[in-house]
């Protein structure tokens, strides 16, 4: 193995090709992302980086001379068009790279609205992308009026900047509650009050009909029957994994690119890794969207390049910033039956059991509850829903048990 190219500058691509050189790979390794900026944080992008809070060379995941000292090429700006398995060629900005063993980091594409509701109109952005924040940047001007369509993580955080900005902020949420795909409804309550606090108008169950503007977005059109003036929109409608490549490859696609547990696709010389990658886990498939997923899985498979042969468990969790509140997240709540709410000055925590199990844990403000949760969930240990419950008692007590 005397060439690795990466395909998709992002979290796990860092991730693998640091984690390759610190095991003692001497080979060639190439880095290719289409975007101009080498490997960033992403989460920034909604929070302190929209709020004009942090730099942009803060955002970079290394200095960029790392991959020059570490004999690490990056080819960046350059969109990579087709993969020949047979050839183990690929081709990128015109030329013709050959590898040995190919690693695809690609990431997700958010859902964008139709074109024909309104979609392609100046003035209606979606928040993935360094690029993307840089566009909207100079819509936050506080008096105007914002739309954000979607009332996940990535919508919540963008209204959460705006309102910040004093801009006026109206958010809708087709489903029933907010984070209804991710959270329980104790996490949804929280996070709906929390913004209603900050003067955020909170619509659920109510979708968008449609924008209106003869080139830029000016109002829009509820599925409620109301319209409003709007100076601008976010479009927070989730992702989608990146599977292009792949599937014009021909390799196995199942809710993202199709791996092994070791990370690797059905074609044995390439590998998968972070969003776009589907695993096997506790006898189903899953896929993560998560810092913590990508830095994981890009250095599993780098070490595996390498002939570990390590199977991958995923150590859920994830993390979200909204105002003056960490939300905390440890584990995975699907399926859950109970929650057990347990109350703190200044933070609250929200447990999700099946059964007796321990499954996940929400932390808002209360690193403490994460952390023991976290362990707790890890080691495959359950804790006492009463102990939980009492703010007096000490969680601490729950690790020794």
């Amino acid at each position: 193995m005397s060439h690795v190219v990466v395909i998709g500058a992002g979290q796990a691509a860092a991730s693998l090709v640091a984690k390759l050189r610190q095991d003692g790979f001497e080979g060639r390794i190439t880095l290719i992302g289409d975007e101009p900026a080498p490997p960033y944080q992403r989460p920034p992008l909604s929070k302190a980086y929209l709020l004009g809070e942090m730099e942009v060379e803060r955002l970079y995941l290394r200095p960029e001379s790392f991959y020059a000292e570490h004999d690490i090429t990056l080819k960046l700006g350059v969109r990579v068009e087709e993969i020949d398995p047979d050839a183990k060629t690929l081709r990128a900005g015109g030329e013709v790279v050959a590898y040995d063993m190919l690693v695809l980091t690609t990431g997700s594409v958010p859902n964008r609205l139709p074109a024909r509701i309104g979609g392609d109109l100046k003035g209606v952005y979606t928040v993935r992308t360094l690029a993307d924040v840089d566009a909207m940047a100079e819509e936050f001007s506080e008096g105007r009026r914002v739309l954000v369509i979607g009332g996940g993580y990535i919508g919540l955080e963008a209204a959460a900047v705006a309102a910040k900005k004093g801009l006026k902020v109206t958010l809708v949420e087709m489903a029933d509650r907010i984070l209804g795909r991710v959270a329980a409804p104790e996490t949804s309550a929280y996070f709906r009050k929390l913004h209603a606090d900050h003067g955020v108008d909170i619509r659920e169950g109510c979708g968008l009909t449609a924008l209106g503007g003869t080139d830029r977005v000016t109002t829009a059109e509820l599925s409620d029957g109301t319209t409003l003036d709007v100076d601008f929109v976010i479009v927070g409608v989730g992702i989608r994994p990146d599977t292009a490549l792949a599937e014009a490859a021909g390799l196995e696609i199942d809710n993202g690119i199709a791996v092994d547990a070791q990370g690797r696709t059905s074609d044995p010389s390439i590998w998968a890794a972070g969003d776009c990658a589907s695993f096997p886990q506790s006898g189903a498939r899953l896929r993560l969207e998560s810092v913590g997923n990508a830095i994981d899985m890009g250095e599993l498979v780098a070490g595996n390049l390498m002939g570990e042969g390590r199977d991958y468990v995923a150590k859920p969790w994830f993390w979200s910033d909204q105002y003056d509140v960490k939300l905390q997240i440890a584990g995975l709540g699907t399926g859950y039956d109970t929650i057990v709410t347990r109350p703190s000055e200044g933070s609250t925590s929200f447990w999700y059991y099946r059964g007796d199990a321990l499954i996940a844990v929400d932390a808002m403000n209360d690193p403490r509850a994460y952390m023991i949760g976290k362990r707790l969930i890890e080691a495959g240990k359950t804790a006492d829903k009463a102990l939980v419950a009492d703010p007096e008692s000490d969680l601490k007590a729950l690790l020794k048990a």
